[in-house]
């Protein structure tokens, strides 16, 4: 059985430290198009090489999608085979996948306001948890039901970046989200009690520019600790109708990525990498620090990277942050580079990023070219690591 006893919840699940992330974002896009980024970043066509790319690096956990708008091909029927296929060479090349049921994206006839949507959601879960265990009865299943509620909520809810295109409704979304994602957690659970929960929030710092204004200041901080909403109706602790339980806070995934910290007043974003650096910049180190102390629950960085030149600076960057953090004690259980395969701008199919390990300079081939310092810096990363490992 699944225990309140935090003890059962500490076993770290992961196979490796170091994890790769390959996109599976299949949202609407802020002019109504369906994107699909686990085809446009042609990982379907490469699924088994870039699995071998990943494994090569010490990557032997992943995160995935099963891409919820492809497989509910109409209400309550689902086509799992691609998920099948994902599993099968997964299990081949013993990869370990952290699944994300929900991406950005819902199927066409549905928004996170749809009186069904949280019906067809915990549907989903307990099909996804039926299919996965008829094909793997035993190990552990480590699930992200909605990935990043407070950016979707957002983005969907406040600006009409994504589906249902609203303003001035995020609370709503984030409330029908959050709905959606606790009755998954509790359809996932009646089928297999020990699935795990992975929740997967953007870590962010949100400061004010006028310290001495104690308005100012205090705004700042409410709009900074908005970040923690969603775990805090995870665990029960927020809006308990919505019966969030302690236990579903299972393993914290934090996002972060270079434009994470900004100054409320004029949303300009802090730099990360000035030395010395801004009085009101955060190390990652500190952030962590905050959220292991808020929730005293095992912590992830489940995403992160940085687009063009200063991508292998960035990890060189997230390595020494790592470290410090493990050194500290503190339950740091992994680091995922997402993603590790290159992606376009999902409104902007033209503009590459150019965030991940291997670029995509042909978007009709879609072949793989390793960037040389990120494949160098992700390799001292291994290194320092085993070297940290070593000594505990």
């Amino acid at each position: 059985m699944f225990s309140n006893d935090p003890l059962s919840l500490n076993v770290n699940p992961f196979n490796s430290f170091l994890m790769g992330g390959f996109e599976c974002a299949d949202q609407q896009n802020a002019f109504g198009n369906r994107i699909d980024l686990y085809q446009v970043s042609g990982h379907d066509l490469y699924l088994e090489e870039d699995y071998d790319r990943v494994h090569q690096l010490g990557m032997k956990t992943i995160r995935e999608g099963i891409r919820w708008s492809k497989v509910e091909i109409s209400p309550y029927q689902y086509d799992w085979t691609e998920v099948e296929r994902i599993i099968k060479f997964s299990q081949a090349k013993n990869i370990q996948i952290v699944w994300d049921i929900c991406h950005f994206g819902f199927p066409d006839d549905l928004t996170p306001l749809h009186p069904m949507f949280s019906r067809r959601f915990s549907h989903l879960c307990r099909e996804f948890v039926i299919k996965y265990r008829s094909l793997v009865p035993k190990g552990d299943l480590i699930v992200t039901p909605i990935n990043e509620v407070s950016f979707i909520s957002w983005l969907g809810g406040d600006v009409r970046g994504t589906s249902p295109y609203c303003i001035g409704q995020g609370w709503e979304v984030k409330y029908a989200l959050m709905k959606a994602y606790i009755e998954g957690i509790e359809m996932m659970k009646d089928i297999d009690i020990t699935v795990r929960i992975m929740i997967t929030e953007p870590l962010i710092s949100i400061v004010t520019n006028n310290e001495l204004d104690v308005e100012s200041f205090l705004f700042a901080e409410e709009k900074h600790f908005e970040q923690f909403q969603v775990h805090d109706i995870l665990s029960g602790a927020m809006c308990p109708e919505l019966r969030g339980k302690p236990e579903y806070l299972d393993i914290i995934g934090v996002n972060y990525y270079y434009n994470n910290q900004w100054i409320n007043e004029t949303h300009e974003f802090l730099p990360w990498a000035e030395e010395p650096p801004h009085p009101l910049f955060r190390s990652l180190h500190s952030l962590i620090e905050t959220v292991f102390a808020r929730y005293e629950r095992p912590i992830v960085i489940s995403e992160t990277s940085h687009p063009g030149e200063d991508r292998s600076k960035w990890i060189r960057s997230v390595t020494t942050e790592c470290l410090s953090v493990l050194e500290t004690g503190i339950s740091l259980w992994g680091c995922c580079f997402y993603p590790v395969i290159d992606r376009p701008d999902w409104d902007d199919l033209n503009e590459w990023h150019h965030s991940g390990i291997w670029d995509i300079f042909d978007p009709i081939s879609l072949n793989r070219e390793a960037d040389k310092e990120s494949l160098q810096a992700i390799n001292d990363f291994n290194k320092r690591l085993n070297t940290i490992l070593a000594t505990d």
